[in-house]
């Protein structure tokens, strides 16, 4: 990871993902990794706002993939969860690809799966605080940029915007 930032709740989660959404373009590709209740699915929720498309955002782990369409003009948002898919030849089935020029693509689980899809990802890795406690919202978010788009994306963790 290319830095670290502390987010001590879950709505500063969401307002990082909502920062976050609104610096996204179509064609961007984010990857999002952690465990479960790591908060993918609520740094989704800010994703979706700052991009301005259609709600809810909930998790997809059994529709596997959801399109929501843009409110204001800009991108859809492909919302998707591999966590139940067997490999890369059911990530092949969703036909990601099709919309990945024009939406934007955000991959829960995705790491291991995804990376043929684009050769510029953003991938978000969020970890829970050290404690056990299910209740417990602070985590941190960690950056990986990968391709010329996400060249310097230290300057997401360090933006007070952000």
């Amino acid at each position: 990871m290319s830095g670290w930032r502390k987010l001590p709740t879950a709505e500063e989660t969401q307002a990082f993902g909502r920062a976050l959404g609104e610096r996204l373009r179509g064609g961007d590709l984010v990857v999002l990794t952690g465990d479960l209740g790591a908060g993918k699915t609520t740094l989704t929720q800010g994703l979706a706002e700052g991009l301005g498309v259609r709600g809810p955002i909930t998790s997809p782990t059994f529709v596997i993939a959801r399109v929501h369409p843009s409110l204001v003009g800009g991108p859809s948002l492909v919302h998707v969860d591999a966590y139940r898919l067997g490999g890369g030849a059911e990530l092949d089935d969703l036909d990601l690809d099709a919309d990945l020029d024009e939406a934007v693509t955000v991959v829960e689980w995705g790491a291991g799966l995804v990376e043929q899809l684009t050769e510029d990802r953003l991938e978000v890795l969020l970890e829970r605080s050290g404690t056990d406690d299910p209740g417990e919202q602070a985590r941190r978010v960690g950056l990986r940029g990968v391709g010329l788009r996400w060249d310097d994306v230290m300057y997401l963790l360090q933006d007070p915007a952000l």
